[in-house]
């Protein structure tokens, strides 16, 4: 093969692609045969136990008699059952995204002093770094907000004098900066985004003191800053749901091996936004609103079962959408009758859904969860326990609220961030070993030949 390119550099790139896949492959079989836990998973589907946490609980299945058994799922922040958390703050209309970080922090709900308080902490801390906006974002825009927010947290390491320092007062600081900062830097990174990419123009409204996440974001994305209590405690409560989901998820784990290292806050939290930028994980509620475009631009009549059931059927087949074979939404690697998050979105969504003209969007993907198992278990044979999960109507939730898709995933990381602090706090004060799973090397030993003798 001949290796002069004549300066084309996708060719050159397309030699060396050709020359990995000479010398790479591994069979998954062999996996099987060594006993390898890919995934980190065990063979039937649970995660190999790698830590201790005090933080979150999820609950999708009961080991009995050694046999893994499917029960309704159950996510429990802290010890308290994340349905009696929902129910408690919608009961006194409040918002609970704010106490519920200081319960994933602390590990107690807040007294009303102490909220109070930590409302307050989180106001002063909510502006960023005098000139941060202006020399780290608009002047180094990028088309994805996910990468954007990566590159500020990191950006945040040049204005922390303290950086390093590891200590526990010192650490606690700099997870709350980032809590607090995380929306104003991707509301400010969508406008730069609409600015240099969509070439329409940018609007920056600054946060009211009293407003809480929620209402903070809603405000500083529109045009008008105007929306209504209903709205903001819609979001409040999608961002209950997706704060923490335990220290085993790809996010969550990825802090906690940063950190481990004894690496510095802004790199481990930094990685953990780069892992839910994956459409595997956080990005998967985008995945699914482009499912649903293309469900009702193929299905004809979208209110039949049998149509639908066979644009899924296609959708297994590769036949459809993005041609992956996934129906996105459905399905969990630990739920399995349920997934309470799904559940909940989709009972309290319901109402402004239908009020803004989204009703047979969400019609349809109650129609998706119902079928997709049944498709599922006719077109492999394998009747497995499947379940919505809370990315099915996430991404609808975020519609009806006039959210712009480039920040679908995004708020997701808002959401989640007081958790993987809280992940971070606890594996540099508990872990006490820098994580390290082995993997088994397949390669035959070789021996060196001089140069001119290959």
């Amino acid at each position: 093969m001949g290796y002069n390119v004549s300066g084309s550099k996708q060719k050159a790139i397309n030699i060396l692609c050709d020359e990995f896949r000479k010398y790479n492959f591994i069979d998954p079989e062999d996996c099987e045969k060594l006993g390898v836990k890919r995934g980190l998973r065990n063979a039937d589907n649970t995660g190999v136990l790698a830590g201790l946490t005090l933080i979150c609980d999820v609950v999708g299945y009961e080991m009995i008699d050694g046999v893994k058994t499917a029960t309704p799922g159950k996510l429990l922040y802290r010890g308290i059952d994340l349905d009696e958390f929902v129910a408690g703050v919608i009961e006194s209309g409040r918002y609970g995204f704010e106490e519920l970080s200081w319960l994933l922090l602390f590990g107690k709900l807040p007294t009303q002093q102490q909220l109070d308080f930590f409302n307050d902490v989180l106001a002063d801390f909510r502006a960023l770094p005098p000139g941060f906006a202006e020399d780290m974002i608009m002047k180094a825009p990028s088309p994805d907000v996910m990468n954007k927010l990566a590159r500020s947290i990191l950006a945040m390491y040049s204005y922390d004098d303290e950086a390093e320092d590891l200590s526990m007062g010192n650490v606690m600081r700099q997870c709350i900066e980032i809590i607090a900062g995380t929306p104003t830097i991707i509301t400010n990174a969508y406008q730069v985004k609409r600015r240099n990419y969509d070439h329409k123009s940018m609007y920056f409204h600054l946060p009211k003191r009293e407003h809480s996440t929620a209402q903070t974001i809603l405000r500083t994305v529109r045009p008008d800053k105007r929306f209504t209590e209903e709205e903001a405690h819609l979001l409040d409560l999608c961002l209950i749901l997706h704060a923490e989901h335990g220290g085993g998820n790809n996010s969550a784990f990825a802090c906690r091996v940063l950190s481990s290292s004894l690496t510095d806050t802004y790199s481990a939290l930094a990685s953990a936004v780069g892992s839910l930028k994956g459409p595997r994980h956080g990005g998967a509620n985008l995945k699914v609103t482009q499912m649903l475009e293309g469900m009702k631009e193929a299905i004809s009549h979208p209110a039949s079962e049998q149509d639908v059931k066979d644009y899924l059927r296609r959708l297994l087949r590769r036949e459809a959408g993005d041609r992956s074979g996934l129906i996105y939404g459905i399905g969990h690697a630990v739920y399995t009758v349920s997934d309470p998050r799904a559940q909940i979105l989709k009972r309290y969504a319901e109402h402004l859904a239908v009020e803004k003209g989204f009703g047979e969007d969400l019609h349809l993907l109650q129609m998706v969860e119902k079928l997709a198992p049944q498709v599922f278990a006719e077109e492999k044979g394998v009747d497995k326990n499947l379940c919505a999960n809370v990315d099915l109507y996430s991404g609808l939730v975020y519609r009806t609220l006039g959210i712009p898709e480039e920040l679908f995933t995004p708020l997701f990381a808002v959401a989640r961030m007081p958790g993987w602090c809280a992940h971070r706090m606890e594996e540099l004060m508990f872990g006490g070993r820098i994580i390290r799973p082995a993997y088994k090397n397949l390669t035959a030993k070789q021996s060196y030949v001089p140069i001119n003798q290959r």
